[in-house]
């Protein structure tokens, strides 16, 4: 461990060794009193640990806070091991680095974080100790600590940051400085509520567009009606003589305008003469999609002699992220040098491909990470700060880029369209095989960093998730797919969101051919102990079974993965079956150890949510290369009225470490909210959305 001290600052950076320069470590900290601290650490964490004379506790965390509530549940460990209150605790985001992992992304940031940051702080609370007992003469065993000071015996007390100075030159603590066990845990798995809620809810939080960069005008991009279109001609004399427009720039996808004010920008956006080629997809509408996506499905296996088959075939259409922030980007970009301020789940990636864009190297190139309002995926590219970083330069001035929200429903990301077919084959009253093969598209271009970053690249090959939940024999899968210039991205459950969902329909049909209940027959089919637990507390939970009127109905379905299960139980009125709404949602999960229930409740709200929108109503239309949708009103995302008028989730105890949560209920959700619109209206699901 290296602990260094400025400015009346304890820091402590887990585990180090080696010192680079700035530009190669952690950021410097300016958490209160003038502290100016340099630390940095090769681990792939590089978590630090500052502890200000103000007695605040600072750390600044390589993830990006993306409304999953990750700044709480680490602010939750550090307060756990350091015995501090959580209001003393302060999570800013760490800026873009050139080592360790700053990737967000696969349910991963709690688990991988959990052991780092807890011995961080119980390294911190080693040290403090240790100096408050060389100040009172003391024997540091007979030391506690609470309330983020540290207490003697006779009721004296000193505050963690007044014994900053002397903590900082302690190289061998006095007292243990292991994590506590799970028995002494006094915040980690209590429900707490979010510590920036306040902050968001009273718009105190700062996004991107809050961000105050002086001398950053507002911009747009024109683009064009097709998708990949290519830009022939411009005539922007008339948008250039209206007032406030400061700037007209090309960009590899449109026109960008640079202006006073967004209202302005728009104004000069719409007043631009552009002739655009039709892009590469323009003969394509959504039958020819399916077309050929059903054609590259690789053929199914030669089922078990004397079986008798469950054959299904899925359509999932394609989907986008639409988070409720659209993405922008704030770019000041000289000629030695470029500073920008955007949501970023991979932002080291994102400096090294905005140094390209512009012709900088990476280490002259500074992005600040700031939180962002939803991401589902989103985030992992950066399109948006690309376009900015481009835009700036040629304006020679300071831009903050906006996407519209058409621009992130008809040119954002999106999840692919897909085809599965799965057949089952059933002898003596059981499952002795099963197969499922998919096709996907995947993503066929790429635009000098602009489109293919983080794109979904879907290969020919084995099944990238298949069941291996159930005994049901020999389980197989192989998958193929066709490449179409869509902009393609990581949607929540990546793959499992269909391939899951898909097996999960499949199962209930299973138990409907053999006669038996679809919680029985998962029951007795399970293979782990933990998802039968699950799906037995969703089950006892939701009242599995009860009498319903007519055309409502229940539907279970479960999923394992990131170390984690759940089972979801829905409850749905389908008596008009082309608007149908889930009524109840029990959900129930097994994640190990909880740092945050109620974190983790909203984030399996959330899933619901998901689950209800993309089975039901929520996809992208391609008619003759152009998404048809544009805004909410026609992209169907479910709204409060879609919502389930009763959600409960049940966490069960867990002393293991902990696994993801924040994508694994949305394949379970999918499939249970399927299910029940089947067993309400007796038809078999097929297509999904429902209603498209």
């Amino acid at each position: 461990m290296v602990y260094t001290v400025a400015a009346a600052t304890l820091t402590v950076a887990a585990p180090l060794a080696c010192t680079p320069s700035r530009a190669e470590g952690a950021e410097s900290g300016r958490a209160g009193s003038g502290s100016h601290v340099l630390v940095t650490g090769t681990d792939e964490e590089m978590l630090v640990l500052e502890v200000t004379e103000t007695n605040h506790v600072v750390v600044r965390l390589p993830r990006a806070e993306v409304g999953q509530g990750i700044t709480t549940a680490v602010a939750m460990m550090i307060a756990e091991e350091l015995d501090a209150r959580l209001t003393d605790v302060r999570i800013p985001l760490a800026d873009a680095r050139t080592k360790g992992n700053q990737y967000t992304g696969g349910s991963s940031s709690v688990s991988s974080l959990y052991g780092p940051a807890r011995q961080l702080a119980a390294t911190a609370r080693a040290k403090l100790v240790t100096a408050a007992a060389r100040r009172w003469h003391l024997p540091a065993r007979t030391l506690r600590t609470r309330d983020t000071m540290v207490v003697a015996p006779d009721g004296r007390t000193a505050t963690f940051g007044s014994l900053t100075v002397s903590a900082a030159r302690i190289h061998h603590p006095a007292v243990p400085d292991k994590p506590k066990p799970a028995s002494r845990h006094r915040v980690i798995g209590r429900p707490t509520t979010r510590i920036d809620a306040r902050d968001i809810v009273t718009g105190r939080a700062k996004y991107a567009g809050d961000v105050a960069v002086a001398g950053a005008k507002p911009t747009v991009v024109a683009r064009p009606p097709t998708i990949r279109g290519k830009l022939l001609s411009v005539d922007d004399r008339a948008a250039r003589a209206l007032p406030g427009v400061h700037a007209v720039v090309r960009l590899p996808g449109g026109v960008a305008v640079v202006a006073d004010t967004f209202h302005h920008a728009f104004a000069a956006r719409d007043a631009l003469r552009l002739t655009w080629a039709p892009g590469p997809l323009h003969a394509l509408s959504d039958a020819q999609i399916r077309s050929r996506l059903k054609a590259a499905v690789p053929r199914l296996g030669t089922p078990p002699h004397g079986s008798t088959p469950v054959e299904a075939e899925f359509a999932f259409a394609f989907v986008g992220h639409a988070p409720m922030e659209v993405l922008t980007a704030v770019a000041d970009v000289r000629a030695d040098r470029a500073e920008l301020w955007f949501s970023s789940q991979t932002p080291m990636d994102a400096r090294d491909a905005i140094a390209q864009a512009v012709g900088l190297r990476p280490s002259k190139v500074k992005v600040h990470v700031v939180r962002a309002g939803g991401s589902f995926g989103r985030r992992l590219n950066y399109d948006a700060a690309v376009e900015a970083a481009l835009v700036s330069r040629a304006a020679r001035r300071p831009v903050k880029l906006m996407w519209s929200r058409g621009d992130d429903i008809r040119h954002g990301r999106m999840r692919p369209a897909s085809q599965h077919r799965i057949r089952a084959s059933v002898a003596d009253g059981r499952v002795v095989a099963f197969e499922q093969v998919m096709a996907s598209v995947s993503e066929s271009y790429d635009d000098a960093g602009l489109s293919a970053q983080g794109g979904v690249r879907a290969a020919s090959g084995p099944l990238p998730s298949r069941t291996g939940l159930y005994n049901f024999g020999r389980v197989s899968g192989d998958s193929g797919g066709i490449e179409l210039a869509v902009p393609l991205g990581a949607w929540r459950s990546v793959d499992s969101g269909t391939v899951r969902t898909a097996e999960e329909i499949v199962v209930d049909e299973i138990a409907r051919e053999l006669g038996k209940d679809p919680v029985a027959f998962r029951r007795t089919t399970l293979r782990n102990k933990a998802v039968k637990a699950v799906l037995d507390k969703a089950a006892d939970a939701g009242h599995w079974g009860r009498t319903m009127p007519a055309g409502c109905a229940q539907g279970i379905a479960v999923h394992e993965e990131y170390g984690s299960c759940v089972a979801c139980l829905a409850e749905i009125d389908a008596t008009d079956p082309k608007n149908p709404r889930v009524t109840k949602v029990v959900m129930a999960a097994d994640v190990g150890t909880a740092v945050n229930p109620r974190g983790l409740e909203a984030q399996l709200m959330g899933t619901a949510i998901d689950g209800i929108s993309v089975v039901l109503q929520a996809g992208l239309h391609i008619d003759r290369g152009a998404v048809r949708e544009g805004s909410f009103a026609d992209f169907r995302y479910a709204r409060q009225r879609h919502a389930p008028l009763v959600f409960e989730a049940h966490v069960l105890p867990s002393a293991g470490e902990p696994g993801g949560a924040g994508e694994l209920g949305v394949p379970a959700a999918s499939g249970a909210v399927a299910n029940a619109y089947a067993r309400a209206t007796g038809t078999a699901p097929r297509s999904f959305p429902l209603t498209f």
